[in-house]
């Protein structure tokens, strides 16, 4: 089948759809996935919190703007997404400068310890408190861009990975499975498989990394009180955060992946249960399900948002890391802008230059 479109955005998952959702009330959209479903991959695996005190200033930014656009969505449509839960960030005093900022309140010991009993008090000697964080119901969220997208007459191909691409009078004309697509422009939203997916276009990579990150659900004995917070070491060892009556767990690793359907590794469930077995006092009894996803990292930690410096019409929105869910809709935002020729809002002009293809990563 045929498709003809404004803007073709190549990848389901949340930085795909949040745009699609955004820029379709505006253009025609057609959305191509590889898989046979939406948000297979790293949209389905995420920790769903929004720290506003995490990443980069230009993440930061783009999560504050997130959680201005998210509430005003949940007044206009019924959504419910966002939930308030705190962040919580212990470990050695150096480790928790490092990892700290302004945005973050200093905690003493003694109160650390009344807002999270379970830790141990040996486990950590410094800590501070993020209470403006959020958890998110990803599904609802990712259902809302997917139902918006629709109702503003954008076409959803699944099980349609990019074989091919040749540039035309006026565009491209992309052969997605078993589908044809003539577009204007391209958006590059494949996550782990942007820098491929750019190849088949001509365009260079961005020297983009897949990163693995394994969680799992658990049942402890002693279960998390309600408002508990998200628990992380400052040493990049793990975290944790309640689920209901369950705790998600995950070792936080950082280990280069190729672009995959990616599993957990033998051991790095048990080895992430050992630590805070012996950090807490939760006493971990079994796991309930595991999982791995892949965040893509560039070489700078800022996502890349923007025009291709050197290939026409094509467009990238790639490289969210692990902010993929909590920047969604201030990137996808700044990407319609960007996308309409209308240049970045005041507010986003600092973080379109930090996010742009032709920054120099250095």
């Amino acid at each position: 089948m045929s498709h003809s479109c404004d803007v073709l955005i190549i990848g389901g998952g949340i930085a795909g759809l949040s745009l699609a959702s955004m820029l379709s009330a505006e253009t025609k959209v057609v959305l191509a996935e590889a898989e046979p479903t939406l948000a297979y991959h790293t949209s389905s695996r995420s920790a769903r919190q929004l720290v506003p005190s995490h990443g980069p200033a230009a993440v930061r930014e783009l999560t504050a703007r997130t959680l201005e656009i998210l509430p005003a969505l949940e007044c206009q449509s019924g959504l419910r997404c966002l939930a308030p839960a705190s962040f919580l960030l212990v470990g050695d005093e150096e480790s928790v400068r490092a990892h700290a900022n302004e945005l973050m309140e200093s905690l003493s010991h003694a109160q650390a310890g009344e807002i999270s009993p379970e830790l141990k008090p040996e486990s950590f000697s410094a800590a501070r408190l993020d209470r403006h964080s959020f958890t998110l119901d990803a599904d609802a969220l990712i259902e809302f861009h997917r139902a918006t997208a629709a109702a503003n007459g954008a076409v959803i191909l699944t099980g349609a990975p990019v074989r091919s691409a040749r540039k035309n009078f006026g565009g491209w004309r992309v052969d997605a499975g078993t589908e044809t697509i003539e577009a204007a422009t391209v958006v590059n939203a494949a996550g782990a498989w942007a820098d491929p997916v750019a190849g088949i276009f001509g365009a260079a990579p961005h020297g983009l990394v897949p990163y693995r990150r394994t969680a799992a659900l658990v049942e402890v004995e002693r279960p998390l009180a309600p408002g508990h917070p998200m628990v992380v070491m400052a040493d990049g060892s793990f975290y944790y955060r309640p689920e209901g009556s369950q705790v998600l767990i995950s070792p936080s690793e950082t280990v280069a992946s190729p672009a995959e359907d990616a599993k957990p590794h033998p051991g790095d469930i048990e080895a992430v249960i050992a630590l805070i077995d012996a950090a807490t006092t939760m006493r971990i009894r079994s796991v309930a399900r595991s999982w791995t996803g892949l965040r893509t990292e560039p070489a700078d930690g800022h996502p890349v948002v923007g025009f291709d410096g050197v290939v026409e019409g094509f467009f990238w929105l790639a490289g969210q890391d692990g902010y993929g869910f909590q920047t969604s809709s201030g990137i996808a935002e700044l990407a319609a802008a960007l996308l309409l020729r209308r240049g970045p809002a005041a507010w986003s002009a600092s973080a379109a230059a930090a996010l742009s293809p032709l920054r120099n990563p250095a």
